[in-house]
C-alpha cells in the first residue's frame, strides 16, 4: 500500500516546515520506501506499518502544535511493491514514448 499524507500544525504561525520537519523526520527514520515533495510524503509497506508511520508523524507534530490537519490517501493494492517507482516510471514511459 502506499499513503501520501500531509501533516500541517495550525495555531504556530506561517512558518510550518520546521513542524513539518519532525513529521517527514519519522518517516525517514521508518526505513520504509517513502518520498517527499511539496505538498506530500508518501509512504509505501503494509498497513499496519505504513498507519504507524503516519500515526508517529502527526504525534511528532502534534507534540509541538496545539491543533494538527491530517490529508490521508491511500492506494491499497496487495501483492504490489515498489509502487513509489513504478507509478512513476509507467508514467514517464508514456511521455517518452
Amino acid at each position: 500500500m502506499i499513503v501520501a499524507f500531509s501533516v500541517t500544525p495550525l495555531g504556530v504561525g506561517e512558518d510550518v516546515g520546521e513542524y513539518v520537519a519532525d513529521a517527514v523526520r519519522v518517516v525517514r527514520e521508518s526505513g520504509l520506501p517513502n518520498r517527499t515533495d511539496a505538498m506530500f510524503t508518501s509512504v509505501e509497506g503494509e498497513w499496519d506499518e505504513v498507519m504507524d508511520v503516519v500515526r508517529r508523524a502527526v504525534a511528532a507534530v502534534e507534540a509541538r502544535a496545539p491543533r494538527v490537519s491530517l490529508v490521508l490517501k491511500a492506494d491499497i493494492r496487495p501483492g504490489v511493491t515498489d509502487g513509489l517507482t513504478a507509478k512513476v516510471d509507467t508514467v514517464e514511459r508514456h511521455l517518452a514514448g
